[in-house]
């Protein structure tokens, strides 16, 4: 696009569907000028259980989280951590080894 003549919109093509989400939302103090972008968000569920009780580790991106939460609240599981990785590229190895390192008895996946 830059070495065109004329500038194009670029138009990002993919669901919606977050905009509906009430969950999806930030605090306005996620904008203050201490805080940064955080590659990898962990699981703060308040009804999960204690890390070495979790028997699932599953990493997600997207809009895939509020999916697998919504069948983990209604299936009443708490032995399941979803992890969600918000930056594909870099990806953040160094993060999600640090967090993993909590649950020393999960089986990790991706979905």
């Amino acid at each position: 696009m830059g070495r065109l003549p004329f500038r194009k919109p670029m138009v990002v093509v993919s669901p919606k569907k977050l905009l509906r989400y009430k969950g999806a939302t930030s605090n306005i103090k996620h904008f203050a000028e201490n805080s940064r972008w955080q590659p990898l968000l962990k699981d703060n569920h308040d009804k999960l259980a204690a890390p070495d009780k979790i028997r699932k580790v599953i990493l997600c991106t997207g809009q895939v989280y509020y999916d697998l939460d919504a069948k983990r609240l209604a299936d009443g599981i708490n032995d399941v951590a979803i992890l969600r990785v918000e930056s594909i590229c870099p990806f953040p190895f160094k993060e999600i080894i640090r967090i993993l390192k909590n649950y020393s008895n999960a089986e990790v996946c991706w979905a």
